[in-house]
């Protein structure tokens, strides 16, 4: 492993939590294809560009978003069923993932943590989180799995990277996030943690270093 992961500004690093979409598995693809077929059920397209606002937040507010681009209005029954709705296709879509939809370097780095002894925790705003770890078979290479079935508030709100923490008996001090987000790099940032982002730094500003892709760390 490259040395450089624990000669992160602020000291040795004990522990890594990672988002789920976009930095293990590019599952946003599926995402899109929900929310474009609700968006059309209800009478307006949804565009890529569109879908962008959607990364790192959680289903209802994306559910709102998406109202809002199309300027349609709800009640909250009406907003539930929808949300149900649209995340009952992208269970349909996800049955159809395997372990090559690994991004690169994400199985090999967190073999390599493991064999290294750095704990490791997910730290997703997504509900089917357990579905996707089964799928790509990798749920046993996490000490702690925090999804959106056990957190209220979504990022950039530290309360999942905090209870990532948390769960690995870790201080957030000596934990680093690895995102793809800004609301991903914000809330471990909230959290007191140090941040590898995943992207450039004028769209993910303020995380402490950049890659393209876990292969990097390699």
């Amino acid at each position: 492993m490259k040395e450089d992961l624990f000669s992160l500004p602020g000291g040795k690093i004990q522990g890594a939590i990672f988002d789920l979409d976009g930095v293990l598995v590019d599952t946003a693809k599926y995402h899109y294809l929900a929310w474009k077929r609700l968006a059309r059920e209800l009478g307006f397209d949804f565009r890529e560009e569109d879908n962008e606002r959607l990364k790192g937040v959680s289903r209802m507010r994306s559910l709102e978003i998406l109202l809002e681009t199309g300027r349609c209005k709800m009640n909250g029954a009406e907003k539930t069923e929808a949300a149900a709705k649209k995340n009952n296709w992208y269970v349909e879509y996800l049955r159809t993932l395997d372990e090559s939809a690994l991004l690169p370097g994400a199985r090999e780095f967190l073999e390599r943590l493991k064999a290294e002894g750095i704990k490791t925790a997910l730290g997703s705003a997504s509900k089917n989180a357990p579905l996707i770890l089964e799928r790509l078979g990798i749920g046993g290479l996490f000490n702690a799995v925090i999804d959106g079935n056990r957190v209220s508030r979504a990022k950039p709100d530290p309360e999942v990277f905090l209870k990532g923490a948390e769960a690995l008996h870790l201080a957030p001090r000596v934990c680093v996030v690895f995102e793809d987000a800004l609301a991903g790099v914000e809330a471990a940032r909230a959290g007191g943690m140090r941040v590898i982002a995943l992207g450039k730094p004028d769209l993910l500003p303020g995380a402490d270093r950049y890659i393209s892709s876990l292969k990097d760390m390699l």
